[in-house]
């Protein structure tokens, strides 16, 4: 995957997939000149040169429009999308290798992860965690595994898996956004809302695929959504086949796809839109003083140089557990083996496995917690123990998982 530098195409690109593997980034317009614009109108920003810097700072920036300014939350959780394309393809490369679905891709994986962006900046918190991308590279792989422990993974490929997992409001949200009239976003969600009544209520939440509608459900679709047009649409419209019904409901699906997941289509929809930019002449009341209260370049740099402390902590401590614990943790964490992996592997016990994990675990942690005693000259209380827990648990499966350390050989 080419790395993206400039932070215009950070915000603003998206991952194209072909034959399972990446492509190319494809420029969403809008996206791409609402950075323009608001890069143009934040001289504050100028002197954050350095492109982690730099992203760590508009990564912020967005999450707090998202989370504090309903009309623009949209248009920032659409750029948080284009930010996280690298770290959710590197989650969908970790879960495919780790887990042998045979019908399943890593674009598949892909796809289940960007579906689950709400989800993680709702459980993202800039105080208590180091970075968004830092955060996403954790909560992705968790995500894609509950979708897997829930049996959901079978479904997410088809039309009916797919409008059967979305909300509402994810639905009315891509019907917005594929340019329908709000007259035909009333009549697409009453299809919706009857397909899911007659349909989706009676099918378990196994591992099987959800079967194709048939004829006779197809014309129960069509006859509720006819009896209920009267109350639920304003006018209520003409009668509709079950023909229509369905063309509607592939539609959704089709809309829901390039709404989660971008492809040359829906890139192209933008570009017929390039002419009509109001929607970024909206003035976000929030802009000024969320660039003024957003982190400056020094306290940037001080955030780095605390990262920096605590891998130099950890990496000290690390070198300080036995030999075996070490290979444990190598193979765990860096090789993505299970336990039962590495007890073939090493021909020991799965006790000796647990407990050289978990022992070595508290000596990382021991370790953490004292040198934030030494720092900041402070007791430690139950929710710093927390804190440092999940700051451990960050380091083991991104600093740790992917920097190839091998202690004894330095």
């Amino acid at each position: 995957m080419r790395p993206r530098q400039e932070i215009v195409e950070t915000f603003s690109t998206f991952a194209q997939l072909e034959n399972d593997k990446f492509s190319k980034w494809l420029t969403d317009v809008r996206l791409r000149r609402s950075m323009e614009r608001y890069l143009q109108n934040s001289p504050d920003t100028k002197h954050l040169v350095e492109p982690a810097v730099t992203g760590y700072f508009w990564s912020l920036y967005w999450y707090k429009v998202w989370r504090l300014n309903p009309k623009l939350s949209n248009l920032a959780k659409q750029h948080l999308s284009a930010y996280l394309q690298e770290t959710c393809y590197w989650a969908a490369g970790k879960i495919l290798a780790r887990f042998n679905i045979n019908q399943y891709g890593l674009a598949d994986y892909f796809q289940m992860g960007i579906a689950e962006l709400e989800k993680i900046l709702e459980g993202y918190n800039p105080e208590k965690n180091s970075s968004l991308k830092t955060y996403a590279s954790i909560a992705f792989p968790s995500r894609l595994k509950d979708i897997l422990r829930q049996g959901k993974e079978a479904d997410i490929c088809t039309n009916w898996g797919l409008l059967r997992k979305v909300s509402k409001k994810l639905v009315l949200e891509a019907l917005d956004n594929a340019g329908l009239s709000p007259t035909q976003i009333s009549q697409y969600r009453l299809a919706w809302t009857c397909f899911g009544m007659l349909y989706l209520q009676n099918q378990p939440d196994g591992t099987q695929k959800l079967p194709e509608p048939n004829r006779q459900l197809w014309a129960d679709i069509a006859n509720l959504y006819n009896s209920e047009r009267h109350s639920q649409l304003n006018p209520p419209g003409s009668e509709c086949s079950p023909e229509v019904i369905e063309e509607r409901l592939t539609k959704t699906a089709i809309y829901l796809r390039a709404y989660l997941y971008p492809s040359v289509a829906s890139i192209n929809i933008y570009n017929q839109e390039e002419d009509t930019s109001q929607e970024f002449e909206i003035k976000d009341p929030l802009s000024e003083s969320l660039i003024a209260q957003i982190i400056a370049q020094e306290e940037a740099q001080e955030r780095k140089n605390q990262l920096s402390q605590m891998n130099q902590v950890l990496v000290s401590a690390f070198g300080q557990l036995d030999q075996q614990s070490q290979t444990i943790f190598d193979l765990y964490y860096q090789q993505g083996m299970t336990q039962q992996q590495i007890i073939q592997e090493l021909k020991i016990s799965q006790p000796t496995v647990c407990r050289r994990l978990l022992k070595g675990r508290d000596s990382l942690l021991a370790a953490l917690l004292n040198w934030r005693r030494e720092t900041e000259n402070i007791s430690v209380n139950a929710n710093q123990i927390k804190e440092m827990s999940a700051a451990l648990e960050e380091w083991l499966n991104i600093n740790y998982a992917q920097s190839g350390l091998r202690i004894s050989s330095v």
